[in-house]
């Protein structure tokens, strides 16, 4: 296993390795903090950036680096503790150098009554690691996942979050063997590649990649209620006030070959806008 493993004290504070807190090279600290401006623009309160912020950092150091949380400390005028505490939560932000694929087998109860233990089993063994560790070459880490939310395909494994549906353990050593050689690797459903680590970390902070309607979102298994309701007649309680028209079966079809379906909905206004402004006031 290869990179440092990070430690967490009982009070939630990130421990990070000496080097990942030296200061960003110029060049690099100044694109950051266009980026940064870009995504805390977004909020009506900046310290609701610091999410989308941490993925940021992630899509520059490949995990979240002592210079991640200073950075995203001083611009959302927050402690590092704060910022560590957020860290240290969510299991997408890595307390570590991450492997430039993630590679996650769901081992909940659907998955693994389906072979997601045995693929898990096999796979570590082929890679010769084990959970939240990352390959000597740096390409993968791997990671046991509670639950994949694709129980319809299960057993299911995901590459940086693109899915990867009805996995064998024999499937599964080719994809983490495409990966490692950087052989082209196309996902079940979505776009038609898997982007590495830090790529996918730069969407995750909202920045467009122009993939986001590639492929098919749902497949025939994830419509199949819905079709079958549709047949039958089933509606829930209170549908039949709706105003709304019922789909038919070509649109049902439609969504499981790659059309959206779903309606933007306006957002809330805000309580107020970047800067402190009242959304109330208008032209200023």
């Amino acid at each position: 296993m290869s990179g440092f493993q990070g430690e967490q004290t009982a009070s939630g504070h990130l421990h990070v390795p000496s080097e990942s807190k030296e200061p960003y090279p110029a060049d690099v600290l100044e694109q950051l903090s266009v980026d940064a401006e870009q995504v805390i623009s977004r909020y009506p309160q900046k310290r609701s950036a610091l999410l989308p912020l941490l993925h940021l950092v992630q899509s520059v150091d490949g995990y979240i680096t002592g210079r991640g949380i200073d950075f995203c400390a001083k611009l959302l005028d927050l402690t590092t503790a704060e910022v560590s505490g957020v860290a240290t939560f969510y299991t997408q932000y890595k307390r570590h150098p991450n492997g430039e694929y993630t590679v996650g087998v769901c081992t909940n109860t659907l998955c693994a009554v389906m072979g997601g233990d045995q693929i898990w089993d096999t796979v570590s063994e082929h890679l010769g690691i084990g959970h939240d560790e990352t390959t000597e070459d740096g390409r993968i880490t791997l990671e046991r996942v509670e639950c994949n939310a694709a129980c319809d395909y299960a057993p299911v494994v995901m590459a940086n979050w693109e899915f990867f549906d009805n996995q064998t353990p024999e499937s599964t050593i080719q994809l983490v063997d495409d990966l490692r050689s950087g052989a082209p690797v196309a996902p079940t459903r979505g776009p038609g590649r898997v982007c590495t680590f830090k790529q996918t970390s730069r969407v995750l902070a909202g920045f467009d990649d122009g993939l986001a309607d590639e492929g098919p979102g749902a497949g025939p298994a994830s419509l199949r209620g819905l079709q079958l309701a549709r047949e039958e007649g089933w509606t829930a309680p209170g549908d039949d006030d709706r105003t709304q028209p019922e789909p038919d079966a070509a649109s049902v079809e439609g969504l499981a070959s790659g059309q959206r379906g779903s309606v933007d909905t306006p957002s809330n206004a805000p309580d107020e806008l970047p800067g402190g402004r009242d959304p109330q006031k208008k032209g200023e």
